[in-house]
């Protein structure tokens, strides 16, 4: 059997998401896309022979669709997550599940009301082969007990984290996930600063305490230039592990011997996006969710609001959770 896809915006994330499914998860197959851009829709649903919607609320209601992935924009996914759920059908949606923690919330209440999980969250680093190699070295004791980790987060510029705050909700949303996972535990304070005061300030650094006392730092810098750039270091009490670069050659020329970074996160993340399409695609035709949850969503939304209210302050913030309920326990 093969699960039949929606694909709600298709853009550069959405388009990339199609390629992938087409050519490399055999368990689903594109059936219908829509985005706003009717060209741009047709375009690129003739390749996969997909059909194209008038509307996302007819392709989530389509008969020719099983499950749904959303890569509108920002402010749509709440909405659009919500009525998946009402049609009972999985979705993938791109991260963040909603602007604000009182919109993912209310997906979250939708999901138990309904007394299912039907929604994954796109944070794909989870699915990463180095992220997952550096969580199970520490899970199999090799590097003894957590006490730090360092992450840096580099684009060469960015149009999507074009606010201060943006950079929290937009950017360094995906450390603040990831270091729940790795640690898989969860964040008590966030204080984030800048040394640019005003107009955009990027870079930025985030100090974190978990709740079981690790530390974490957080470098986003948005605007760094040179390139892509995403490093993970988790130290414990016997050792270290860190993300290793995915560097295929070297380079000499110009006098400088070297790697090239890459530019774009899509590239970089190329098996993880992969990944989490294929275990997403299986869990979908088997009515699970295995991946980030609503959940996971919300408290995103939490932590990210919480490093909000830091910038604006300069004050260090607590991060109020409520209890995990037993639908994703």
């Amino acid at each position: 059997m093969s699960l039949r896809v929606g694909v709600i915006g298709v853009g550069a994330m959405g388009a990339d998401h199609i390629n992938t499914i087409s050519t490399a998860v055999p368990a689903a197959r594109v059936s219908e896309v829509y985005d706003f851009d009717v060209d741009r829709a047709y375009a690129v649903a003739q390749p996969v022979s997909a059909g194209v919607a008038g509307s996302a609320e007819a392709l989530i209601d389509s008969s020719a669709v099983d499950a749904v992935i959303i890569c509108s924009p920002d402010h749509t996914h709440a909405d659009l997550a919500k009525a998946c759920i009402a049609a009972g059908k999985p979705v993938l949606c791109e991260k963040p599940l909603a602007v604000t923690a009182e919109d993912s919330l209310s997906v979250v209440d939708a999901e138990l009301a309904a007394g299912r999980q039907l929604v994954q969250l796109g944070f794909m680093r989870r699915y990463d082969p180095g992220y997952r190699e550096m969580r199970d070295a520490l899970r199999n004791g090799d590097i003894g007990e957590a006490r730090m980790v360092h992450c840096v987060h580099r684009n060469a510029s960015s149009h999507t984290s074009s606010t201060s705050e943006g950079i929290v909700t937009g950017s360094m949303v995906h450390e603040l996930d990831i270091v729940r996972w790795l640690l898989d535990d969860e964040i008590a304070t966030i204080r984030v600063e800048s040394p640019v005061a005003e107009g955009l300030r990027d870079p930025q650094l985030a100090t974190i305490q978990m709740r079981s006392g690790v530390l974490v730092s957080v470098e986003v810098f948005v605007n760094a230039a040179y390139g892509y750039d995403v490093r993970c270091e988790l130290v414990g009490t016997s050792g270290t592990v860190s993300l290793v670069p995915p560097n295929p050659s070297s380079i000499r020329k110009a006098g400088i011997d070297g790697v090239r970074v890459r530019d774009d996160f899509i590239g970089r993340f190329s098996d993880a996006y992969r990944l989490e399409l294929s275990a997403w695609a299986e869990d979908a035709l088997n009515g699970v969710v295995h991946g980030p949850s609503a959940w996971d969503g919300y408290v995103a939304n939490v932590v990210a609001a919480s490093g909000v209210a830091s910038l604006a302050t300069g004050g260090r913030q607590n991060v109020p959770l409520d209890p995990r309920p037993n639908l994703y326990s």
